[in-house]
């Protein structure tokens, strides 16, 4: 807008109004690549948190099934595996089992003791598995 005096006029008054027209935009290519690099790396980051978690459910997972097989040796099949060798080496001494099943009986408690201690080192395979999908120490 314009209000002035001019000599041979005794006042004028004017309006201009601009309107800038984008014939051209150099940088019009690099806003769109920007735009589809940042919408990307948010998809990665998304896809990346859906990651995290589900290798948190399935290590939690991993050791619930853990535990609740060794709950169920320790309380359960070590010690029917003890009374079965104990039973059979009290009848193989006083003559009622043969030598062959007084050493499957060693054998079958021997085996029950070592899935025993494999359950243990799944289980604590399955805590370190926790812990690293985590970042922390969950299960010391």
């Amino acid at each position: 807008m314009d209000v002035a005096r001019n000599p041979p006029i005794p006042a004028y008054f004017g309006v201009s109004v601009t309107i800038p027209l984008r014939i051209h935009d150099r940088n019009q290519g690099e806003k769109a690549r920007t735009q589809l690099d940042i919408t990307r790396n948010e998809r990665l980051q998304a896809a990346n948190e859906s990651q995290v978690f589900s290798d948190v459910d399935s290590a939690y997972a991993t050791l619930s099934g853990s535990l609740e097989i060794l709950k169920t040796y320790k309380a359960q099949y070590l010690q029917q595996a003890e009374r079965v060798r104990d039973t059979i080496s009290f009848s193989y001494r006083n003559g009622g089992a043969s030598l062959l099943d007084f050493l499957n009986a060693q054998n079958d408690y021997r085996s029950t003791q070592l899935n025993y201690l494999n359950l243990i080192g799944s289980y604590m395979t399955a805590a370190n598995q926790l812990n690293l999908a985590t970042g922390r120490e969950v299960i010391p």
